[in-house]
C-alpha cells in the first residue's frame, strides 16, 4: 500500500515522501535468509549460501547462546582445588554479591565465544538431522550452484 507524506510549507502542504510497504519488503539480487518467529521476523541480506544453516541455527539458538555466555562469564577461582577456608570465603562472596558477581571478573572472551559457537554448531547439526530440513538445504545448495 502506497502512502504519501506531506509537510506544511507556508500555507500549502507539499508531498515530501512516499512509502510503499510492498517495496520495503522487496529483495535485491543475492541470497537472503528470512526468519519468521513468534513476535517478530528477521531478514539477512546478501548472505553466503553456505552459511544459511549456521545463520538460521544462530537465530534459533540465540537464547541458549546468551545463557551460555552468562554462565561462562561467572566468576570462579582461577585454580582448583581450593582449601575449605577459600571455599567458604568464596561461597560467602557469591551470596553477598548475588547476580552482581558476574561483573567482578570473567573467563576470557575466547572461551565464552567458543562455548557460544559450540551451541551454534549443535543447533545447526540438530536442524540438519531433520530429513526435511536436510533435503531442503541440499536442494537450496544445488540451486545456488546452478545459478552461479
Amino acid at each position: 500500500m502506497k502512502k504519501i507524506y506531506y509537510e506544511k510549507i507556508g500555507k500549502k502542504y507539499v508531498p515530501v515522501r512516499e512509502y510503499d510497504s510492498d517495496f520495503s519488503y522487496g529483495l535485491c539480487k543475492g541470497d537472503h535468509l528470512i526468519s519468521v518467529y513468534p513476535g517478530g521476523q528477521s531478514y539477512k541480506h546478501n548472505i553466503d549460501p553456505a552459511f544459511a544453516p549456521l545463520i538460521a541455527a544462530g537465530r534459533y539458538a540465540e537464547d541458549a547462546m546468551a545463557k551460555a555466555i552468562y554462565n561462562a562469564s561467572s566468576l570462579r577461582p582461577s585454580k582448583n582445588p581450593v582449601t575449605q577456608e577459600q571455599h567458604d570465603a568464596w561461597t560467602n562472596l557469591v551470596q553477598a554479591f548475588g547476580d552482581d558477581i558476574y561483573i567482578l571478573g570473567s573467563q576470557p572472551a575466547q572461551d565464552i565465544a567458543r562455548e557460544a559457537v559450540t551451541i551454534l554448531q549443535n543447533n545447526a547439526h540438530l536442524l540438519l538431522s531433520n530429513a526435511a530440513v536436510k533435503n531442503a538445504y541440499e536442494e537450496f545448495m544445488l540451486i545456488c550452484k546452478l545459478t552461479k
